[in-house]
């Protein structure tokens, strides 16, 4: 490239940690100079609206809409997104071309040293239908309460005992240098959603310059695995407003694929685990539809389009 490309995000301390991580790995690939790559900070609507559960106004792409504009205007030349926040039905226009190498995929819980060791009733934190669903699959008790915001939003409002406790991403923790936050929650104890941990790179459909650049830093073995991970979420036609859970691990050549679906009070679920090829992306579409056909209606109905 003559110039240095421009790089979108979202203006959160996360996002901006996460695109600078990007920027810093391309600008080592490439041979380019510290600080090259520009970054701009682009609010959404996401951002904005922090007062309601995201599924009320608009689903994921309120986190993507306005980096997507931004991106076909030509305003920038590659988006960097938490790919779990980015719809599994893009615009054609618009093509993943590249991940990282994917972050620790558990959840944190902040709060108390386990989700056992929570009290009768506690009042936990979260605007996820999947962890909320799942905190009632294994508590009833529990009191769920909508919480929304950045990272330090949420852990001052447990600090400030507004709520008991609440879940974040480890990964996301761990990124902007919040090692120890929490408890660790095995992925055995709760699923994480869908390419949770990884960061998406975009571009134009059609930058071939842009793509090969940004192919550079691809991490094939997270890349097949959020290929299977969002060929399921396609298949169920998921929203935001249904509990799902997914996650693909390579292992020995071939896709380790587990997944959980959830009614929103967590007291019905449908699991169902398979190994297959790396690339066999109607695997994990049969698995979804199998996984409908024999959930109950209170499972069913989440996921109609």
């Amino acid at each position: 490239m003559d110039r240095s490309p421009i790089l979108g995000t979202r203006g959160s301390p996360l996002a901006l940690a996460q695109a600078s991580k990007v920027a810093s790995a391309l600008e080592v690939a490439q041979r380019w100079p510290a600080g090259f790559i520009k970054i701009s900070a682009i609010t959404t609507t996401g951002d904005r609206i922090q007062d309601r559960p995201l599924a009320d106004v608009g689903g994921k792409a309120l986190w993507t809409k306005e980096l997507d504009r931004a991106l076909l205007a030509g305003e920038t030349d590659f988006s960097v997104h938490s790919l779990k926040d980015v719809e599994s039905e893009r615009p054609r226009k618009i093509h993943i071309c590249a991940v990282r190498p994917r972050g620790d995929m558990r959840e944190r819980l902040i709060g108390a040293e386990s989700i056992e060791a929570l009290k009768k009733g506690a009042v936990v934190g979260t605007s996820s239908p999947r962890r909320a669903a799942q905190l009632l699959a294994m508590r009833p008790d529990l009191k769920i309460v909508m919480l929304r915001g950045n990272v330090d939003t949420r852990l001052a409002k447990v600090a400030a005992g507004e709520v008991d406790a609440t879940l974040l991403a480890a990964a996301g923790l761990k990124r902007l240098g919040k090692h120890n936050v929490g408890v660790a929650i095995p992925v055995d104890v709760m699923l994480p959603a869908p390419t949770q941990g990884v960061i998406g790179l975009e571009c134009r459909a059609d930058d071939a310059m842009t793509s090969a650049v940004l192919k550079e830093i691809d991490d094939s073995s997270t890349h097949a695995a959020i290929l299977a991970e969002r060929a399921f979420t396609r298949a169920l036609g998921a929203s935001c407003h249904s509990p799902v859970a997914a996650l693909a691990v390579l292992e020995r050549g071939k896709l380790w694929f587990r997944a959980q679906l959830l009614s929103e009070d967590g007291r019905e679920t449908v699991t169902e685990e398979a190994r297959f090829e790396c690339g066999d992306l109607a695997a994990p579409k049969q698995i979804a539809k199998a996984m409908l056909a024999r959930a109950p209606d209170s499972i069913r109905r989440l996921f109609e389009r």
